[in-house]
């Protein structure tokens, strides 16, 4: 005799939340992807640096709990688009400070403006209570400092 399941994966947290973040997720990923051919990494690389100016892939990857392989791939090809500069660090040969250029200086204003427009929309369907509401909640599940 097996026991009723009452395990409800729909209302199971963890479930909820990646699928939100997907959805989200994939939503904007059209916008960054058609316009500048970046994958998920490098445009968050790019916001990074467009936020926080120069650091190196290290800072990026503690902020953005990204491998630093990945990182670094996105690095690489955001260089290679002539987004990002890479300058040795002259104390520790194996770190790179990363900028952004002017033309990635200019894609990120692009994006971050994009950006904004789309979180605008995905906050249109709650109050304005509701929306904080839920950025205050999501900050302390992710454990950024509110």
């Amino acid at each position: 005799m097996t026991e009723k399941d009452d395990f409800t994966l729909q209302d199971f947290l963890p479930f909820l939340l990646n699928r939100a973040a997907e959805e989200c997720s994939l939503e904007f990923q059209g916008e960054y992807k058609n316009r500048y051919g970046m994958l998920r990494t490098e445009w968050r690389v790019l916001f990074h640096l467009g936020i926080h100016g120069s650091m190196t892939a290290k800072d990026i990857s503690l902020r953005a709990k990204i491998h630093k392989t990945k990182i670094s791939r996105a690095v690489a090809k955001l260089a290679a688009r002539r987004f990002v500069t890479r300058d040795r660090d002259e104390n520790d040969r194996r770190a790179e400070h990363l900028a952004l250029t002017p033309a990635g200086e200019m894609a990120y204003r692009d994006l971050r403006s994009v950006a904004k427009t789309y979180d605008a929309k995905l906050t249109s369907q709650f109050s304005a209570d509701e929306a904080a509401l839920l950025r205050r909640l999501l900050k302390k599940i992710s454990g950024i400092d509110p």
